[in-house]
């Protein structure tokens, strides 16, 4: 099956004031071969407006969303978490509980995988890269300290962490992701002393209440255990009017690829670190209480069977 990289749709959801139908910012499409609008409100009516590289709108609409998939509901009950043990300040707490979610895998496992997403992604970076510039560029002047989970090896370093005085935490359950992420942050042009790695998942991040001011994760929700617990985690790091920024892949809603997500998803969770092909997490990011969601959404050729991806701005 082959895929046509597709402009962003994008919606905002409010709490405040919200119209009862939500209406995607739709660009023009002699830019891009094809629309993806999985996810989006039903009874949504794209109209065209102002083309592609204007990435936000700033109307406020509401969506109909369905219900959670039952996956997600069954991964809340293998790994119950409970929220005063997410936000304590212990560490044999977050010790606990990213060796529940993420248990231990072997050495060699691990240096492969970080190996894998160190050298294999390199494609699907150069194609996105556009939409994470534009994104990113909201953060400049405003950001002191940051918080990257699920870091990986650091591909979104390059965008942000060459702020002067900025503090950069990188969360990952895998500890052999830090040698790429301290490169990367050192090839961004952050100094080694303002960059930190912690071992830990998003459903207990080891950091204070309204720490930091940005938190970011691009195709990170795909693989924790929990993805309404670790948003409530990004919110409770998150310091008042913080930000949110995200990447991340959802199902194919009413397409052919949902079938074939469908079937490799067993296999994918298998192979690619406990990541999920058939989840709704631009309608979890959209329901987890932020004041704001921009929310857009494109499919990528490089991006294969992991399309369509949701991204943006969540206000705190």
């Amino acid at each position: 099956m082959i895929l046509y990289a597709s402009p962003p749709s994008s919606i905002i959801f409010s709490k405040r004031n919200a119209p009862q139908q939500a209406t995607p910012r739709t660009p023009s499409p002699s830019n891009c071969a094809r629309q993806s609008s999985q996810e989006a409100p039903n009874g949504a009516n794209p109209k065209p407006l102002s083309p592609f590289p204007r990435l936000f709108c700033h109307n406020r609409c509401s969506c109909i969303c369905g219900r959670r998939l039952f996956i997600e509901a069954a991964a809340t009950s293998l790994f119950p978490l409970s929220s005063s043990m997410a936000s304590s300040n212990s560490s044999s707490d977050y010790t606990a509980i990213l060796n529940r979610v993420h248990p231990p895998k072997p050495d060699w496992y691990e240096d492969f995988y970080a190996s894998v997403l160190a050298n294999g992604m390199k494609l699907y970076e150069a194609e996105i890269a556009d939409y994470k510039s534009q994104m990113f560029a909201t953060l400049r002047g405003k950001a002191q300290k940051v918080l990257e989970i699920g870091i990986g090896a650091g591909p979104n370093l390059k965008y942000y962490a060459g702020e002067e005085g900025m503090k950069v935490y990188g969360v990952d359950p895998n500890p052999k992701m830090e040698k790429y992420a301290r490169e990367a942050a050192q090839n961004a042009g952050l100094p080694a002393d303002n960059f930190e790695f912690k071992q830990a998942v998003g459903e207990a991040i080891p950091l204070p209440d309204a720490s930091v001011d940005v938190v970011v994760g691009t195709l990170v929700l795909c693989s924790v255990s929990n993805v309404d617990m670790t948003l409530k985690e990004v919110k409770r790091v998150l310091r008042p009017n913080g930000l949110y920024i995200f990447v991340e892949h959802v199902a194919a809603e009413g397409t052919v690829l949902r079938f074939v997500q469908d079937v490799l998803d067993p296999l994918q969770q298998l192979v690619s670190d406990g990541c999920h092909l058939t989840r709704r997490t631009g309608q979890s990011i959209s329901e987890a209480g932020f004041s704001n969601v921009d929310l857009n959404m494109a499919s990528f050729s490089n991006a294969a069977f992991i399309n369509p991806q949701v991204f943006g701005v969540a206000h705190r």
